[in-house]
């Protein structure tokens, strides 16, 4: 509101100061118009005699009607010497008998002068030359004080009646959104309390009339349901890593309890201790995983960058990853370039990424008719390394969240082992060497996931 009445105060302030001026421009030329109209019919009168100008009161009474002030300009008929012949009013605005004749030979018809007589300051003086057939015989001067030029009574009373209604407008405009707009801000507010507390259930309209508000109120809703979301994955993902880590745990102590006690001995007591080995290098595993993935997300891992053919490094990988696996009915197949591009990457990572991908695909195929294939695609110079699987797919309600943290499918969650890290950890590698991991498409028929990776010009 404050700002509001001094932008109407600034604005009328701009517009005394413009009416002032285009007032003193108007009434000025209308002088010099009425003293050139004045000199013209006293030279009229005088073109045959060619005797001193002089003209009856009458007339020039009928030449001060042209202004609105208070107080019409003071006229004076001069002859060449600077006498004053005849004055509209005696003593109006002058006790002077003659005007200098320096002020009346000046090359300017209007003229900005101190009236040192009655210690006025800002006077105007217009003078126009008496001429019968290129002779002078005298001149027709007008003088008024600039304050009277100036003057704007009338003006002023409409300013202000505007600048009032304005006001007034203006302040009724406010006050009418403010009272549209205070409900639903006041409504986020209560809900932004509610959200402190750990209530994420808040009521807010599902429509607002301002576009401005009901975007913030959308994207409240939206932000509460996301913390919700995030509280309630929070709370499965730390009791999901507590009970993958206390597994191990609890069967290593079983077994270790086992042997200690002479519950088994011999053989038996090796095959415990074998196992009791393994859950200890799994729960590694897990431990590094999440030490790694912490470090990789605080920038703490570096990536290198090495130059490679992209058909012989995927097929590698690919090969090294089958040696180290139990598979007897599954196909696993590869689809390389029809001609070699060059990568520029850290093949270390590449690795991690790819058979993080051909694990997650392996455990969704079927044992027994599972087919995993891995294809190279080149587009708008990008190398496209496809990991299909003809597994069950994603569920849709997952899709959106398997790239989370420590998120873990409702089908992986109780028959694989892990963190959830895998998917994550594998897309922050490949942004950190310029790509992206995408889930291209899931169905029941199956599953694609796509590292793009950029290759070096030819």
């Amino acid at each position: 509101m404050a700002a509001l009445f001094l932008g109407l105060l600034i604005a009328a302030g701009l517009s005394i100061l413009w009416l002032q001026h285009a007032m003193l421009e108007n009434r000025l030329e209308a002088s010099e118009f009425i003293a050139e109209e004045l000199a013209y019919r006293i030279a009229g009168a005088q073109k045959d005699d060619l005797l001193p100008p002089s003209f009856e009161r009458d007339e020039l009474e009928d030449r001060k009607l042209f202004s609105d002030t208070e107080q019409p300009p003071a006229v004076y008929i001069i002859d060449v010497s600077g006498q004053i012949l005849s004055a509209s009013e005696p003593g109006t605005f002058t006790l002077m008998d003659s005007f200098p004749v320096a002020l009346l030979n000046r090359n300017t018809d209007v003229l900005k002068l101190t009236d040192e007589v009655q210690g006025r300051s800002r006077l105007w003086m217009i003078k126009k030359p008496i001429e019968v057939e290129g002779l002078t015989f005298g001149w027709v001067v007008m003088v008024q004080p600039e304050n009277e030029l100036e003057r704007l009574k009338e003006e002023y009373r409409l300013l202000a009646i505007l600048i009032l209604s304005l006001g007034l407008l203006g302040w009724a405009v406010i006050y009418l959104l403010s009272l549209r707009l205070a409900k639903p801000i006041g409504q986020v507010a209560e809900a932004a309390k509610q959200v402190e507390h750990g209530n994420y259930d808040v009521r807010l309209p599902d429509y607002v009339k301002e576009q401005e508000v009901h975007d913030l109120v959308h994207s409240f809703k939206e932000m509460a349901q996301k913390l919700e979301q995030l509280e309630a994955t929070r709370a499965e993902l730390l009791a999901g890593v507590t009970h993958e880590l206390k597994t191990p745990v609890t069967s290593i102590s079983g077994l270790l309890q086992a042997v200690k006690d002479e519950v088994v001995t011999g053989e038996e007591a090796k095959d415990f201790l074998d196992i009791s080995l393994k859950e200890t290098t799994k729960m590694q595993v897990m431990i590094n995983d999440l030490l790694e993935f912490n470090s990789f997300s605080a920038n703490a891992l570096p990536v290198t960058s090495e130059q490679h053919e992209a058909n012989d490094l995927i097929e590698d990988m690919v090969h090294q990853w089958k040696l180290g696996q139990e598979m007897e009915g599954v196909e696993v197949a590869v689809s390389l370039l029809a001609h070699d591009r060059i990568l520029s990457i850290d093949p270390m990572r590449l690795q991690q990424i790819l058979v993080n991908l051909l694990n997650n695909a392996l455990h969704a195929v079927n044992p027994s008719t599972g087919k995993i294939e891995v294809v190279l695609l080149e587009e708008d110079n990008w190398l496209h390394i496809e990991v299909r699987d003809n597994g069950s797919g994603i569920p849709l309600e997952e899709q959106d969240l398997i790239f989370e943290r420590f998120y873990r499918g409702e089908g992986k969650k109780y028959k694989v082992r892990g963190l959830g890290l895998g998917l994550p950890f594998s897309r922050l590698l490949a942004e950190a060497m310029h790509g992206e991991l995408l889930l291209k498409e899931s169905s029941p028929h199956g599953t694609i996931f796509v590292i793009r990776l950029p290759l070096l010009d030819q």
